[in-house]
């Protein structure tokens, strides 16, 4: 049973996220996250994904500035942008320790936003925790599906506004 119910959540998740036209607006407020260790680069990479039209909408509010993460011409703008609002509303604790993220990038794909970091120096992780506050400063609805990987193991949990972490052993 919670198979099916796990396929039932993506397959809305991914409608959700490439199904609507520019003019539909998302009935659900819902950002995706993901921590994988990388045994080989011994690094955690990062990745999260949020509607853009929420994300460009909570950006021009906290920073009082146009946004437009789809326009090359201000890529360096918004990479600015980008990388403070999700230094500022995502952590990670790898074996009980806060690591240091390191912004990478983003790139906009269908109607979201993919953004990348990277954590260096990880040997090996025994336990990881995400704290995931991003958009709850626009919405009181806003859920956070978290997945964290270590080589063939995926934990993976929804933190539901107001809660904001999710943690796992390995």
């Amino acid at each position: 049973m919670h198979v099916l119910n796990t396929k039932f959540v993506t397959i809305i998740l991914t409608f959700l996220f490439f199904g609507l036209s520019k003019s539909d607006k998302h009935p659900l407020h819902v950002s995706t996250t993901e921590v994988s260790f990388n045994a080989k680069e011994k690094s955690l990479e990062v990745s999260c994904r949020v509607f853009s039209d929420d994300f460009e909408s909570i950006l021009a509010k906290n920073y009082k500035q146009k946004t437009d993460l789809s326009n090359p011409a201000m890529k360096v703008a918004m990479d600015e942008l980008v990388k403070k609002y999700i230094i500022a509303h995502l952590s990670v604790n790898a074996n009980g320790k806060s690591v240091k993220m390191n912004y990478l990038g983003f790139e906009i794909d269908h109607e979201a936003t993919n953004i990348y970091l990277e954590v260096e120096k990880v040997s090996g992780v025994k336990s990881l925790e995400v704290t995931n506050t991003i958009l709850y400063d626009m919405f009181d609805d806003q859920m956070s599906i978290v997945h964290l990987v270590k080589g063939n193991i995926r934990k993976s949990s929804k933190i539901l506004y107001p809660d904001k972490q999710f943690s796992a052993n390995f």
